[in-house]
């Protein structure tokens, strides 16, 4: 790499292809191809966002991102954009949906575009559930590793977030099929500005109404998915743009994960067990947990206890960590995650099976 005037390295420069697919039920989708000046010297590995974002946010305006940080080390790096993207038309999309006819197709897809016979993932939130969805369910057998940050077979979330799944969603299910960070931007409706108003009395930890009605959608704190000592000023107004609606749907399905304790499925969709956690998963894929100990989204016990699952029937294969002064989704868009949290996962991709990490 080039230095600059400071004597730091320059930035590579990235490109980036979108490569549609049609998931299984006919729902455009699409994945993005990210890469640097070199061939790929390694396989390719596929980031899947959460709910109510997109590919993108794995690309917040830091020195060194995720995507950045496995171009560098030769990774051939992909970016799904599934049902749950705003990039995509809106949909009331359920996890079942996304595990069954989004992520097999997606991964099909990149193997099918890099000539690869199998592949590794880093998944994210809700991306993170439906994925390991698919993974248990045996619907992505090529995939070897998965790295997944903040939630997975089990889903504990603060006290406050099982208020609002049980007692709030039936009444805001009443008057809008979504929550919609953006209602703190703009609220089209008198729900929405209704919404809008009680976040805008209750946080005031800053002044980005995104950052407020995010806190409000997605957890228990404030701020709710990091931290803002975290972030940079450019990142805190980055994702004024990054969040937009989540349907209902969703919202429906988490608050019947949460009262049982793991994933459980909505819809009679074959391949789908009823029950996630009822019998051993069918994939060999090792599993690395991530959480971040301060996560008010999901709380770090969701990772231990999903750990401790798969630990149970395969030990010393599968990893946990959980970092301490990070939280949910400043994991990825931490000004310092370059630093602390990427090697760490690049670790996991890299490790042989048959070691174990460090504590």
């Amino acid at each position: 790499m080039i230095p600059t005037p400071t004597g730091e390295p320059a930035k590579a420069v990235l490109s980036e292809r979108v490569v549609p697919f049609q998931a299984g039920d006919g729902m455009e989708c699409n994945v993005i191809h990210v890469t640097g000046p070199g061939q790929p010297r390694r396989g390719p590995v596929l980031l899947v966002h959460g709910a109510g974002v997109r590919a993108n946010i794995f690309r917040a305006p830091v020195r060194t991102t995720i995507v950045d940080y496995l171009v560098e080390r030769g990774y051939d790096v992909w970016l799904e954009n599934w049902r749950a993207s705003i990039d995509l038309k809106p949909n009331p999309w359920t996890l079942d949906q996304a595990a069954v006819y989004d992520h097999p197709v997606a991964v099909r897809t990149v193997l099918r575009e890099t000539g690869a016979s199998t592949m590794k993932a880093i998944i994210h939130c809700q991306g993170s559930t439906s994925f390991t969805m698919s993974a248990m369910a045996g619907l992505v057998p090529e995939v070897t590793t998965i790295v997944s940050n903040a939630v997975s077979l089990h889903t504990v979330v603060p006290g406050f977030s099982r208020l609002k799944l049980f007692y709030a969603l039936p009444v805001v299910s009443r008057f809008s099929d979504c929550l919609n960070p953006q209602w703190g931007v703009d609220a089209p409706t008198p729900f929405a500005k209704a919404i809008a108003l009680t976040v805008a009395a209750v946080h005031h930890e800053c002044d980005n109404p995104v950052c407020k009605q995010v806190s409000f959608t997605y957890g228990s704190g404030f701020p709710a998915l990091w931290s803002h000592a975290n972030l940079n000023v450019e990142t805190h107004e980055w994702l004024k743009r990054e969040f937009a609606a989540v349907p209902t749907t969703f919202f429906h399905q988490m608050a019947h994960c949460v009262r049982s304790g793991h994933l459980v499925r909505v819809e009679d969709l074959g391949p789908l067990p009823a029950d996630f956690a009822a019998q051993p998963p069918r994939t060999s894929a090792r599993f690395a947990f991530f959480s971040g100990q301060d996560n008010l989204c999901f709380l770090p016990e969701s990772q231990r206890r999903s750990f401790a699952f798969f630990d149970s029937l395969r030990p010393s294969y599968h990893s946990l960590r959980v970092l301490p002064n990070y939280g949910h989704l400043d994991m990825f868009m931490g000004e310092n995650a370059a630093r602390d949290v990427f090697p760490l996962m690049a670790a996991e991709l890299e490790r042989a099976p048959d070691t174990h990490p460090q504590p």
